[in-house]
């Protein structure tokens, strides 16, 4: 069966791009007069070809998800390949499986045993196996252009003394003893590829499709995977096919939508969102906390004079928090602490919110010799809201003094060298909802590049402590942890934003995938 027709992804991408970039005028039409890609009718919840639209980075764009920073290059790889678990609170151990039955943790917490499901294979008819669940856990670390996220389970497990006991179970050393290790593998970004993957595009996969066409910075063409299984749905995906269109412009993938040549948005921008939920003829959804985006910047404690702590202090207090809430997201969003992870258990929700205080702030500064300093905040359009608020944040810092300057780099274009990234005196981010003691080792611990200098081994030994234990020991230790984070750390992060979606009536089941910002569509279905 050909469920797409052959239809050739350059010809449909493209025209949806162009009509897209048409502008926001065309929130309001009812068509763009082109030639969409058509949606078969669907009867029941089985078929169909779901056509959705990301973030992209152009040609930049990659099959590799190790380097790959883009949504774009997240979803297509959910897509093609089969997740180890996803975070699920409302399950028995805090996450829902995927490959996997289930993760035992040995009592001293030395080690780490997964144990896979049976019978799972890749798209090809080869078996996937414990060799190749390690083998997509410990490359990326060897390879300096993997993003950090990929490297945090080597900065966990030892990956020298694992085990294959069989093909079906990998045992997983402890560097130190973690009693949050399921949170940490089970994050929904951590996918099985094959040993030895060149990701070309006729790499053998795992996940609920099959790649048909790939074309930088237009989309991606996929096909349902009939090997694919999950655990509680062994007749997933539903769909019979997906297509992927990289639109870098949040009012472009609005206009695509009213224009019809898309069914799914994803990720809008405030604005276009608060004017689509009022047209009825489209669905308008927002991810709550815990599953939300943190919109921060961090501060390079190896530049002067953020070595001061009062000058680090000083640019916390200068963030108008409320302001950007209620002038970037009309309210929608969630005003940060300086802290990542609200809404996840090990979140310090007893520390007190930071105010808005641009006197003492001046005073700081001119008690640090550091008034009239000058400094450029670097950030690029990685996220709706990413720029509104960096814009705001550096008037914040002119009305305390600071000769603060924006340098917006273009979208995809931020985290494209992570190494010149990592020398930015002043450089926004993003954070993926993420527990808060494994982020911190994912984004602070053992000098992590992405720290931006932030290099305290005392809270690294209190995070470990926290992360070693349980109930109030565990408590006590990642209080105190994010304690200093928050009185002496680096980040400033004052908005904690949804992702963001509209689509067409029929689109259902893309939350049930557990990982909004980035959905692998395995259970949505068309009707």
């Amino acid at each position: 069966m050909d469920p797409i027709g052959r239809r050739t992804l350059l010809r449909t991408g493209l025209l949806a791009v162009a009509g897209a970039m048409a502008g926001p005028a065309l929130l309001t039409a009812c068509g763009t007069g082109g030639e969409p890609a058509a949606r078969p009718p669907q009867d029941g919840r089985r078929g169909g070809t779901l056509r959705a639209a990301f973030t992209g980075a152009g040609a930049a764009e990659t099959l590799n998800h190790f380097t790959g920073g883009t949504a774009m290059d997240m979803v297509r790889a959910r897509a093609l390949h089969a997740t180890l678990g996803d975070i699920d609170p409302t399950a028995p151990d805090g996450v829902r499986y995927g490959v996997l039955d289930t993760i035992e943790i040995a009592a001293d917490l030395s080690a780490y045993t997964l144990r896979l499901r049976p019978k799972l294979t890749f798209n090809d008819g080869s078996p996937l196996t414990a060799a190749d669940v390690l083998w997509s856990l410990m490359s990326p670390a060897d390879n300096p252009a993997s993003l950090p996220v990929y490297k945090n389970p080597a900065a966990n497990f030892d990956f020298s003394g694992a085990r294959i006991e069989d093909d079906r179970t990998l045992v997983l050393p402890t560097l130190t003893p973690i009693a949050d290790g399921r949170l940490l593998l089970c994050q929904g970004n951590y996918l099985v590829v094959k040993e030895g993957s060149d990701f070309s595009p006729g790499t053998p996969t795992s996940g609920p499709f099959t790649l048909q066409e790939f074309e930088p910075g237009v989309g991606s063409l996929l096909t349902r995977n009939d090997a694919f299984s999950l655990p509680d749905a062994d007749d997933a995906p539903y769909l019979d096919g997906l297509e992927l269109r990289s639109i870098a412009d949040s009012d472009a993938r609005a206009a695509a939508l009213t224009g019809g040549q898309i069914d799914f948005a994803h990720d809008l921008a405030p604005v276009t969102a608060q004017t689509l939920r009022g047209d009825d003829r489209f669905t308008v959804s927002s991810t709550e906390a815990p599953y939300v985006s943190g919109l921060f910047f961090r501060m390079n404690m190896d530049h002067e004079p953020f070595r001061d702590d009062r000058v680090r202090t000083a640019f916390k207090l200068a963030a108008d928090r409320q302001a950007m809430v209620d002038s970037v997201f009309f309210g929608d969003a969630v005003v940060g602490n300086d802290l990542m992870s609200p809404g996840f258990p090990d979140y310090a929700s007893e520390i007190e919110q930071r105010p808005f205080d641009p006197d003492r702030a001046r005073r700081l500064l001119r008690e640090a010799g550091a008034d009239g300093m000058s400094i450029a905040l670097t950030t690029g359009p990685e996220t709706p809201g990413m720029v509104e608020v960096a814009t705001l944040y550096v008037e914040n810092l002119k009305e305390i003094g600071v000769d603060a300057t924006l340098d917006e780099l273009p979208a995809g274009q931020l985290f494209a060298d992570y190494p010149a990234y990592a020398r930015l005196p002043l450089a926004a981010s993003f954070s993926v909802p993420t527990p808060a003691l494994p982020l911190y080792q994912m984004s602070y611990g053992g000098q992590n590049p992405s720290a931006l200098g932030w290099d305290r081994p005392d809270v690294d030994a209190l995070v470990a402590e926290a992360r070693g234990s349980s109930g109030a020991e565990s408590a006590e230790a990642g209080l105190a942890a994010q304690r200093v984070l928050w009185e002496e750390g680096n980040t400033i992060a004052p908005v904690f934003k949804p992702f963001t979606t509209a689509a067409v009536p029929g689109v259902s089941g893309v939350a049930d995938d557990l990982f909004g910002q980035f959905p692998g569509f395995s259970r949505t279905s068309l009707s």
